[in-house]
């Protein structure tokens, strides 16, 4: 790692391990357990994951998320929190089943797979970002489904049909304050350049999570190839500078942390581009001295004088996805890998 990787792993990690009470929907303190809650502890479970394959230095600071995740991961009414949200609880749950610590027993985990629809775990009526999130998951889960294999998907992701806007053109899109992906736009055309340098961000904030999120189903976090290739792969490397260069320049930190790992993905080595060097140290200039990143961007992040509940619904997920960042660039290519 370098000394500026080295401090965001370490300082986020810590961070979390401190705050873990806030991720428990069952601690003393916690109130009445809600899918919000659910999904975070979904989030720090794919931390666990990529850190478990990942090996290294991590597993010592992430002992308290193991032993928590173990916890509750074998309580029945965990995966129902999924259930106070409808439109994500198949999701969720799907996940739940797919990102389940290693060695415990799987009763919870084969009944929340049970519950599972043959229609949801189908292509139909899905868009290609969709159903690559739920082959993503139930390959993980050992869920039968019917969804098409990536060869035929990755054509049609946000990878591949993004353009970035032009020079001068209005873009607009959501607040940035969601991290979910949701499926791509506009098609066609190679990416253009020039829009980020003008202060116009080259995709909306939901265009820019599809693009994020594409890749990481595709290259299951840096250890599977995405199947992109030739002008596609070039195309796809282009959009994501130009939209880091537009993050870094906006202190978008979530996005920022996002694209790095999805620069790693597409085969490059982030440290030793412009653009993945700049948002690396822009993060570091956001982290306060306790470890965390405390928002989604400057825009948003919580005050210094924010209640500790309040700053952890605010800091955490931004501070997980750096966390997670530090995880994979300093992971390692796998073999299959050739730059």
């Amino acid at each position: 790692m370098t000394p500026s990787l080295d401090q965001l792993s370490a300082g986020t990690l810590d961070w979390l391990g401190a705050n873990l009470d806030h991720f428990d929907p069952y601690a003393a303190d916690a109130g009445t357990a809600t899918h919000q809650q659910a999904k975070a502890v979904l989030e720090l479970a794919l931390l666990h994951h990529c850190s478990a394959r990942a090996g290294g230095p991590h597993d010592e600071r992430l002992g308290g998320a193991t032993a928590l995740l173990r916890k509750l991961w074998q309580r029945p009414e965990f995966p129902r929190l999924f259930d106070t949200h409808p439109p994500s609880a198949p999701t969720y749950g799907l996940a739940c089943a797919a990102l389940a610590p290693d060695g415990i027993d799987d009763t919870v985990c084969r009944a929340t797979l049970g519950r599972l629809t043959p229609g949801f775990l189908s292509p139909a009526g899905k868009s290609p970002l969709k159903r690559m999130e739920i082959r993503f998951y139930a390959d993980k889960a050992g869920a039968d489904h019917t969804i098409e294999p990536y060869a035929e998907l990755v054509g049609q992701s946000p990878l591949v049909t993004l353009t970035a806007a032009a020079p001068g053109s209005a873009v607009t899109g959501d607040a940035a304050t969601g991290g979910a992906a949701t499926g791509g736009a506009a098609t066609g055309g190679a990416a253009t350049g020039g829009a980020a340098s003008e202060g116009v961000a080259p995709l909306t904030d939901s265009e820019g999570y599809s693009l994020t999120h594409a890749a990481f189903f595709l290259g299951d976090y840096g250890r599977t190839a995405t199947g992109l290739d030739g002008d596609a792969l070039a195309h796809a490397r282009e959009l994501v500078r130009l939209m880091l260069d537009h993050c870094v320049g906006q202190d978008r930190w979530d996005l920022a942390a996002e694209l790095v790992i999805t620069q790693f993905i597409l085969g490059l080595e982030p440290l030793r581009t412009p653009s993945g060097a700049a948002a690396v140290e822009c993060l570091v200039r956001a982290q306060r001295s306790d470890g965390a990143i405390p928002g989604r961007s400057a825009a948003l992040m919580a005050s210094r004088s924010a209640p500790a509940g309040e700053f952890f619904r605010k800091a955490y997920h931004t501070t997980l996805v750096a966390a997670l960042m530090t995880l994979v660039v300093s992971s390692g290519r796998p073999s299959w890998h050739r730059a």
